[in-house]
């Protein structure tokens, strides 16, 4: 018997999944690592840990599920969140810590350029937002701020790529988690010359470019032993988290669009052309040749309502946190919708889409004396689904979208999900496997076997486990309030302004 592992490197843990040729589940576990803040703006990550971290959770599952029933490993496929950077030395040693997708330390290198022809040209060129998060401004960061760091770099290199260069000695890097490093070309699929220039580097100072099917290399010998795989388990590279959680979703035709909501969160489409936005507020990122998972990415998803429980939660008894959520959703759901006039603000780590701005910060607003912590817990929940919300109806402006996948942490909290649809007005369907990113690696590796003869075909088999409807009056309730939470999130852009250079005192 045969099955495919798949590893997911996501925001604050690794994920690995085991899957028969079916597609059925046959293991899994997770392993925590930690996001350091050192200033308000930094967040870092320890690429070691990382990589311990990966190696104990694969290692465990396949001691404990895959090797006791006999199971052969075909493939090991790799996906990761987006936006990562790591600078090493000639040695392969890191340079410091991995700077991730939520550090905004770079934003007035973001702010000129954008403000600027070439950041215009870069966008479309790229399909990648002008933003902090962009590896492009992260190194252009380094070459003004840390040009010690910067001199000594020999490359730089995603947390995926640095994994799998541990693994196989090789550097290399898919061009669908290219395509959001803000470097790649998205027409012509080479590193843009005119983003190379703006970080001061040379394309040969980044890992080499391959399609998503494609395996970096063979595991070296000492992982092969210690792992208990065949030389001949296929090492396939993989995508980015989000383009594996929209095939994961199902989500392949026009008219249907997929949230994902986890540490971060996104609204997605595929199609096969790229969505021009001359304001610049969508992403356009590569699947595959001719296939675009394009949208907008929220900094605050899961991470913010995972903030609210270690703060507000009830932790009495044994630290569970998990519990603890569970709790404070019961005792939000005992509040109407609207959570009675307070709203939530969640720009707790600046905001991507559809704002744009690092500097944005989060507040409560409209509080009386009536308020209890029930309603600070809903309005933290809506504020989390409002923001999410703008991304779709920005996103309307250019598809038409009848429907909803859900995929994420939160497609496994009823009340969540029947708030989405909810505040979308628009049913919501959920899969079978809640952790898409990791159904879409499977898919790849399945298309890439023959199992199905191309991605949309494999799309297609992705299980609906149910729907859930919205329901017209709560909508109507919802509509109303997001019109205030829209026009506060536009309306203190300065104030955002302000008290974050207040802090930088």
């Amino acid at each position: 018997m045969e099955c495919i592992i798949t590893i997911e490197l996501g925001t604050n843990a690794v994920r690995v999944f085991a899957f028969d040729i079916q597609g059925n589940v046959i293991g899994s576990m997770k392993g925590s690592y930690p996001t350091f803040h050192s200033e308000p703006d930094y967040s870092e990550q320890d690429p070691e840990q990382i990589f311990i971290t990966m190696l104990y959770v694969l290692k465990n599952l396949l001691t404990e599920k895959i090797h006791p029933r006999k199971y052969q490993v075909h493939a090991i496929c790799f996906t990761a969140s987006m936006h990562s950077l790591l600078a090493i030395d000639d040695h392969g040693v890191p340079l410091g810590n991995m700077i991730t997708w939520g550090d905004n330390r770079a934003k007035n290198e973001a702010q000129q350029l954008k403000g600027s022809a070439m950041g215009e040209t870069l966008y479309h060129a790229t399909g990648t937002p002008i933003h902090p998060m962009s590896p492009l401004v992260k190194i252009a960061w380094l070459k003004q701020n840390d040009s010690q760091r910067f001199a000594r770099s020999a490359k730089f290199l995603s947390m995926k790529t640095y994994i799998l260069q541990q693994l196989t000695g090789e550097y290399a890097i898919d061009y669908s988690l290219a395509s959001a490093t803000g470097l790649l070309n998205i027409h012509t699929l080479k590193w843009e010359s005119n983003a190379l220039d703006f970080a001061g580097i040379t394309a040969d100072r980044l890992p080499g470019l391959l399609s998503v099917f494609n395996s970096p290399g063979k595991l070296r010998k000492e992982y092969q032993t210690s792992l208990g795989v065949s030389p001949n388990t296929k090492i396939m590279i993989g995508s980015s988290d989000g383009c594996m959680a929209t095939l994961g979703a199902g989500v392949w035709h026009e008219d249907k669009a997929t949230v994902t909501i986890e540490d971060s969160g996104a609204v997605r489409v595929v199609g096969k052309q790229v969505l021009r936005d001359e304001k610049q507020r969508f992403f356009n990122y590569l699947l595959t040749e001719n296939c675009y998972v394009s949208g907008g990415p929220t900094n605050n998803g899961g991470v913010i309502f995972d903030w609210f429980a270690k703060q507000f939660g009830d932790f009495s008894g044994l630290f569970d946190i998990e519990r603890t959520m569970e709790n404070l959703i019961q005792e939000a759901s005992n509040v109407t919708a609207g959570s009675e006039g307070l709203l939530f603000l969640p720009y707790l780590l600046g905001e991507r889409a559809p704002l744009w701005n690092a500097n944005a910060r989060g507040s409560y607003f409209g509080l009386n004396i009536t308020h209890e912590r029930k309603h600070f817990i809903r309005a933290t929940i809506e504020g989390i689904l409002y923001e999410v919300y703008s991304i779709g109806k920005m996103l309307q402006e250019y598809r038409t979208i009848d429907s909803l996948s859900l995929n994420g942490s939160f497609a496994t909290i009823p009340f969540c999900t029947q708030l989405i649809a909810d505040i979308f007005n628009k049913p919501v369907s959920t899969v079978a496997n809640a952790n898409s990113a990791g159904l879409g690696a499977f898919l790849l590796c399945a298309t890439d076997m023959g199992i199905y003869s191309n991605l949309e075909t494999a799309a297609k088999s992705v299980v609906i486990r149910e729907t859930i409807n919205p329901r017209k009056q709560d909508h109507a309730i919802y509509a109303r309030y997001f019109q205030i939470f829209e026009r506060l999130s536009v309306k203190l852009k300065e104030e955002f302004e302000d008290i974050t250079n207040l802090q930088h005192l």
